[in-house]
């Protein structure tokens, strides 16, 4: 059994121990205690160094605890030394973690069902629904108002079956860890965590999801929420010097270049809609019609694509008794459309082809599209069509 030293000391960076057993050529330690923490509970695992080999990985094996090794440790006594800004930098998430779940459930009846802990932010799984940005504001003003305070965060051990004021009750039996934040929370928990709410930093609330039947917050704290609010700070003056406008002015500016945008979306659509219709129209007349009747077009566009094509396809097949074979080169691809008088189904039609070598693609009656490996395909299905 190994000894958690960080249950009693969140604190403590350097201790000795004995190393017990080893495993896969010694890159594998076992000691009978450690201060550091393997990954649990969301909260990812301590790095640091033994006997001046860096850990890599801290497992929890139940009654045990591996120590992941980037080389082989050699002796029966270690010395270990956990990566302090990186232990404290999860202290202030964890802690922030419980401050802020306690204040959507006092604010909002909402309970935390889920938590993650990641590398550049932290998520909490509510179990209601997505919290408004008014509601965002006021929980992150509501703890950092406590973080000002600086509530003292206790650990306690206390017996499952006596504990009483828990924010989410605990399934275990035997002996809990308890923290708790003064007049504020009260978690089973086995995670480290800092001394008083003043130590958690800044909290910022971030981007908020549905997520199934809840709601995802994201969130940071401490060094985390400065460096954000850094980055975010200087892209929005950035953005403000590229417009020669204020910060404040930047809402405005953006909605009225959308409207210039979609405005300027809606002529080219018009425009390149009465492109493919006079492109079609000189296609239909340059294409003689067969001994039945039908007029049949085969473009090949070596720089065009199927989007392209598809427009001008739309367009001739709305005259009479036409079939157009579109395809692009790059990557190789093809379109084909029949008007209903042609009594061509082009899905059909398209569908066998492609099969044939090994394309893909299907569309409807009129229109139909699809993709083949190679332009030797292409050319393939282009002639089997256009024969």
């Amino acid at each position: 059994m190994t000894e958690r030293l960080y249950h009693a000391d969140s604190y403590l960076r350097d201790f000795k121990a004995a190393i017990v057993e080893q495993a896969d050529n010694g890159r594998r330690a076992y000691l009978d205690r450690t201060a550091f923490y393997p990954t649990s509970g969301g909260q990812p695992h301590d790095t640091g160094r033994l006997n001046g080999i860096e850990v890599t990985d801290v497992v929890d094996e139940g009654e045990r605890i591996a120590h992941l090794l980037a080389q082989p440790v050699t002796g029966s006594e270690a010395v270990g030394q956990v990566d302090w800004p990186r232990r404290f930098d999860h202290m202030q998430q964890h802690t922030g973690q419980h401050l802020l779940s306690a204040v959507v459930s006092d604010l909002y009846g909402y309970a935390t069902v889920g938590v993650h802990f990641g590398e550049e932010s932290s998520t909490i799984d509510l179990d209601g629904p997505t919290l408004t940005p008014d509601q965002v504001g006021k929980a992150e003003e509501r703890s950092n108002q406590i973080v000002v305070e600086n509530r003292p965060v206790e650990v306690s051990f206390e017996d499952a079956g006596a504990v009483t004021g828990l924010r989410r009750p605990s399934e275990r039996t035997g002996t809990l860890r308890v923290v708790t934040i003064r007049n504020l929370d009260r978690s089973a928990c086995g995670g480290t965590h800092v001394r008083a709410t003043g130590e958690v930093g800044p909290v910022l609330m971030g981007k908020v999801e549905r997520v199934r039947k809840g709601t995802r917050v994201e969130f940071l704290c401490g060094a985390r929420s400065i460096r954000r609010a850094r980055a975010e700070h200087a892209l929005l003056t950035r953005l403000a010097g590229d417009f020669s406008a204020s910060p404040e002015e930047l809402p405005g500016l953006i909605n009225s270049l959308r409207g210039e945008i979609k405005e300027a979306s809606a002529a080219r659509r018009d425009l390149e809609s009465k492109l493919d219709a006079y492109r079609a129209r000189e296609l239909y007349l340059g294409a003689p019609p067969d001994a039945t009747g039908i007029r049949r077009v085969v473009l090949l566009e070596e720089q065009g694509s199927l989007e392209g094509l598809r427009g001008v396809a739309q367009a001739f097949t709305s005259m009479p008794r036409v079939i157009f074979v579109g395809a692009a080169a790059r990557p190789p691809g093809l379109v084909l459309a029949t008007s209903p008088d042609s009594g061509v189904d082009a899905a059909a039609v398209l569908k066998g082809l492609l099969t044939s070598v090994g394309g893909r693609g299907g569309g409807s009656a009129r229109l139909a599209q699809g993709t083949v490996a190679s332009r030797q395909q292409l050319e393939q299905v282009m002639a089997s069509i256009s024969g």
